[in-house]
């Protein structure tokens, strides 16, 4: 009943992809499109070695947090967009979400911002426990909001789960967002890409 009521307040469901950097979001935004479902990107951020698929990122998002004017979010009922963990509380209230959270073991996460960092020159002088210990306590504040914010259903899907039994990991996101074929989802997951283990 409440997500009837959800659905004629708000329209259809926005699907968000979210999770920590470097935590599997890209490989399930591509598994969405895989399984058919459209997708909101504006192809700036292109594929490269850290990511070969694709970011499948739309650049406004990032503006979430700062810009009054989010209407833009509306074009994105019923299709997929991706929004970091980090900016999920900024989603206007004006719509509802499914989100598909992608979680990846932090020591993993950690690994991999790392390697993308030293490809690109650049530092963080955060030390790896400190770091840790900030993404844990995010971690658990999204979760909260998630569980008690009346605008979110969502699920959780571990990246190595995904990685290593594809299709039920495609299954679950099917059952989830609807109307997708799993057969296919699964069928884009390139466990080769599972570089940076714990």
């Amino acid at each position: 009943m409440m997500k009837w009521i959800r659905r004629l307040r708000y329209g259809a469901p926005v699907v968000v992809v979210s999770g920590l950097p470097r935590s599997g979001t890209s490989m399930a935004m591509k598994m969405l499109e895989a399984g058919g479902l459209e997708l909101v990107t504006d192809e700036q951020r292109t594929a490269d070695e850290d990511n070969p698929k694709g970011y499948f990122e739309d650049e406004r998002v990032k503006d979430l947090a700062d810009d009054e004017d989010r209407g833009w979010i509306a074009e994105a009922r019923g299709k997929g967009i991706k929004v970091i963990s980090f900016l999920l509380k900024d989603l206007p209230r004006t719509h509802s979400y499914k989100v598909v959270f992608m979680r990846r073991d932090l020591d993993e996460v950690l690994a991999s911002q790392q390697k993308m960092l030293d490809r690109r020159g650049e530092q963080d002088e955060t030390p790896d426990d400190q770091m840790r210990e900030l993404w844990e306590n995010h971690l658990w504040r999204v979760r909260y909001m998630l569980d008690h914010d009346k605008n979110f259903e969502w699920v959780e899907v571990p990246y190595r789960e995904a990685l290593e039994d594809p299709s039920s990991a495609a299954r679950r996101i099917a059952d989830f967002v609807g109307g997708l074929d799993a057969e296919k989802m699964a069928r884009v997951v390139d466990p080769s890409l599972y570089r940076n283990r714990a």
